[in-house]
């Protein structure tokens, strides 16, 4: 019996095995680095774990089982010094991409089955 996305997802969140795929906002996002997950997951030869290759494909799963990106909102510090570093980590944090769905909850597994495709 082959698991549905969702589920799939959520396995490989509480597996610890993959560093490009996290929880994140205390379990109620999936955080992704972007290059990472498509070396690491995408990129997996024998042994794929979403049937595709392509993020844009993942993303669009993604999309049919109702998640929604997020966006990040940093705080801007008024010093220069400060504000530079802030503008260095956000870059850094571009590659990440946050996915909120209210059924894809780490505290809440059993909305899971309330998570459909559209």
């Amino acid at each position: 019996l082959s698991l549905r996305f969702p589920q799939k997802l959520w396995k490989m969140l509480e597996s610890g095995k993959f560093q490009s795929v996290w929880w994140s906002e205390g379990g109620k996002c999936v955080a992704i680095n972007k290059d990472l997950f498509e070396m690491e997951v995408l990129g997996r030869e024998g042994q794929q774990v979403f049937h595709t290759q392509k993020m844009k494909s993942f993303m669009r799963q993604l999309n049919a089982y109702g998640f929604t990106k997020m966006q990040r909102n940093f705080q801007r510090s008024a010093s220069l010094p400060e504000f530079l570093a802030e503008e260095a980590a956000a870059s850094a944090h571009s590659q990440i991409l946050y996915y909120y769905n209210p059924s894809f909850n780490r505290e809440h597994p059993w909305l899971l089955e309330t998570c459909k495709r559209r």
